[in-house]
């Protein structure tokens, strides 16, 4: 009995000390995610609870894409079917369903984006990341191991919207393809067992690359909440900071600026006429290296990036210039031209020493095409990885986008429109009309802009 006893003793020891170092690697654990939750970003690991659910995602969303590149959707037109079309995909334990995907799949090619790439970073073996974001919504957002893409959970309702609109927003890249509006390239729903559907849009993140930001800011061109507390000097926390915390700075943009203002406009008008309200301009800072201040005004670079602006917007395109911090590295020797012939970076010249059009594309081979860039409202873009939201100042580069467009100024945001009028009575507030809020973010990026 004594022997049993003390076995008993030993065996009760042995289990509270597994116990309590269990609960030391569970404490060590909670401090650990606490402290990636403070940086804003970390990897979704098997210990997390979106594991299960991104490594759906992962499947999931490659059988779309795949499904897509055999059916061949190249369509030149897009129809009304492409508009309503839903593919349903059924997988052990989940059902994966991908909304208007001839649409979006059209969209990502005139971003110079292949099907083929854009399977890559959504179902590489590197983990999601999540974001934690300050925003007041509950979603959630996961990110791309490569950082190129959110995904981003919405609600029926904002997904439904954007349905709604999509054909409007397509128009509208169309008529303006370097719009800042961020660059949506998917929507889709996954249902699992014993689990709410949840509806998620796939959108090309505006910082990226994000290596060398320094700063970034959420701007909605009001006062009221609009501050974040910063984090002492020295921390890691990643912040997005607001529009109070911008004041004091300007965002320097020289020739380009007229071209961004302008942009503005024509961003913000095309949202006001959605009834859209609430969206935020997002700006990064990056400080340029010495040698990326001059760089772009090679010959052989002007072409790239003339090429680029005019023939496809999102694309890394070919350059035979030297390797410089920020450009992208070619995956071909040539690039094709849509007339099948082939550029290369040391374009011919004309007896009188000017650059043919041709070389540049079929789009800007008459006065009529070049007329249309300028109503389109193009610029050159630069020759990075993220061009249509990139922007270089004479010291700085600008990561620039138009993000979070579906609310919409209905009958609850009129409500809460009188209610903080009387609460923040002389004060500037987010929930305001449609053209009060598109002139307000105008006259912010006009006062805010040299």
């Amino acid at each position: 009995m004594e022997r049993l006893n003390k076995a008993r003793s030993v065996t009760g020891s042995r289990v509270s000390g597994e116990s309590r170092g269990s609960s030391r690697h569970r404490r060590l654990f909670w401090k650990l995610r606490q402290r990636w939750k403070l940086l804003g970003l970390f990897e979704i690991d098997r210990e997390h609870e979106f594991y299960p659910l991104t490594c759906d995602l992962k499947e999931g969303l490659k059988d779309a894409i795949q499904d897509i590149i055999c059916s061949d959707a190249t369509q030149s037109a897009l129809t009304d079917d492409d508009y309503s079309a839903k593919l349903t995909q059924g997988h052990e334990g989940y059902v994966m369903r991908t909304y208007a995907g001839p649409v979006f799949s059209h969209f990502r090619q005139s971003l110079g984006l292949s099907e083929e790439s854009y399977s890559r970073s959504l179902s590489a073996c590197g983990l999601f990341l999540q974001f934690i974001s300050n925003s007041k919504s509950k979603a959630d957002f996961f990110l791309t191991n490569d950082k190129r893409f959110f995904l981003k959970t919405q609600s029926k309702r904002e997904v439904h919207f954007l349905l709604q609109i999509l054909r409007k927003y397509i128009q509208h890249f169309q008529a303006y393809p370097h719009s800042l509006l961020v660059k949506i390239v998917g929507v889709h729903s996954i249902s699992r067992a014993q689990d709410k559907k949840k509806y998620f849009i796939i959108m090309q993140s505006v910082f990226f690359p994000d290596e060398r930001i320094t700063g970034r800011y959420d701007i909605k061109g009001c006062h009221v909440s609009r501050w974040t507390e910063p984090e002492p000097e020295g921390s890691r926390v990643l912040q997005v900071f607001k529009d109070l915390n911008f004041e004091g700075n300007v965002i320097c943009l020289d020739q380009q600026r007229q071209w961004f203002l302008r942009q503005m406009e024509l961003d913000t008008r095309f949202l006001q006429d959605l009834n859209v309200l609430d969206y935020s301009l997002l700006v990064g800072f990056q400080l340029l290296h010495p040698d990326e201040k001059n760089q772009n005004w090679s010959l052989a670079n002007l072409i790239v990036r003339t090429k680029r602006s005019v023939n496809g917007a999102g694309s890394p395109t070919t350059s035979h210039s030297a390797s410089v911090p920020g450009t992208v590295e070619e995956e071909n020797s040539t690039d094709k031209e849509d007339d099948g012939t082939e550029f290369s970076g040391t374009p011919e010249m004309t007896s009188g020493g000017r650059i043919p059009l041709k070389k540049i594309g079929p789009q800007v081979s008459t006065v009529s095409d070049i007329s249309n860039v300028i109503a389109q409202n193009r610029r050159l873009l630069p020759n990075y990885r993220n061009p249509l939201h990139v922007m270089d100042g004479p010291e700085l580069r600008y990561f620039i986008g138009i993000i979070d467009i579906f609310t919409v100024y209905g009958l609850r945001k009129r409500l809460e429109h009188l209610w903080k009028s009387m609460r923040y009575r002389g004060q500037e507030f987010s929930t305001v009309s449609p053209s009060q809020y598109s002139r307000r973010l105008c006259s912010w990026a006009e006062t805010h802009t040299v």
